[in-house]
């Protein structure tokens, strides 16, 4: 079966630091993957350089079966990939209901022109685009905010304001930066139940994220990174046994845990 996504070799240099050594990385169509590993293991670097905002030293990047360079955000987004960021960054003084029609534009099809005259063609576009970025605010639980402005959300529905921003773009593979970071115990029940119904409706997912215990209750598979190499990969029981994962987590070797 092909792949989503295929990465073989991703590295990126940054003065004389190896922040990617040549990861790879498989996400099979249609699984929740998790990317966890220690700080400073690469984890962000690889999000960056994946999505298009640090530009790959070296690298082959395939989604859903064709090739792509992650040269730019935008392109990056066409080709099917949307993100979260661990900083949460929305239009603050914009509605939420704004903000989701902001992603959404990327995938209209009227131009400057039909902008600035207002003609048939961009009125009938734009109200498809409100009654879409409803739709998703409905789909996260948020829909009733979608008056009010970003900046006078709670936490967690800021999250959720994110994550319906990105699925505007209508996304094959929804890459999501540590969502549930500062988080409490409820907001995170509630963003794995959101998480499970988006791979439900069809879309892929690729997690970052400290919370562990999340990760291995949540994904499919998990990639583990080590100062940007890759150091395990499988399912979540597989992982959790690795002396490498072990060793890199707790800072001994398994044997020496015992004693």
């Amino acid at each position: 079966m092909t792949p989503l996504l295929e990465v073989r070799g991703a590295a990126k240099r940054f003065g004389g630091v190896q922040a990617l050594g040549g990861v790879d990385l498989r996400i099979d169509r249609g699984e929740v993957h998790g990317l966890i590993g220690p700080n400073g293991a690469g984890k962000t670097t690889f999000f960056n350089v994946l999505t298009g905002l640090y530009p790959p030293d070296a690298g082959e990047f395939h989604l859903d079966g064709q090739p792509y360079r992650p040269g730019s955000v935008h392109e990056v987004t066409a080709a099917g990939i949307a993100r979260t960021f661990q900083n949460i960054r929305l239009f603050a003084e914009m509605t939420a209901l704004e903000n989701v029609m902001v992603g959404r534009h990327v995938r209209t099809r009227c131009g400057v022109l039909a902008a600035l005259t207002r003609n048939v063609a961009f009125r009938t576009e734009e109200a498809q685009i409100r009654e879409r970025a409803q739709a998703l605010l409905e789909h996260v639980g948020i829909g009733h905010l979608a008056p009010f402005k970003a900046r006078t959300l709670s936490y967690g529905d800021q999250r959720r304001l994110e994550i319906a921003r990105a699925l505007a773009t209508e996304p094959k593979l929804l890459a999501l930066d540590e969502p549930a970071a500062g988080m409490n115990a409820t907001e995170k029940r509630v963003l794995r139940q959101l998480i499970e119904t988006i791979r439900a409706d069809g879309c892929t997912v690729l997690l970052i994220e400290h919370d562990v215990k999340l990760v291995m209750g949540l994904c499919d598979r998990v990639t583990v990174l080590d100062y940007g190499l890759r150091i395990a990969h499988g399912t979540p029981q597989e992982v959790q046994r690795d002396p490498a994962v072990i060793t890199a987590y707790l800072g001994a070797p398994p044997q020496e845990m015992t004693t």
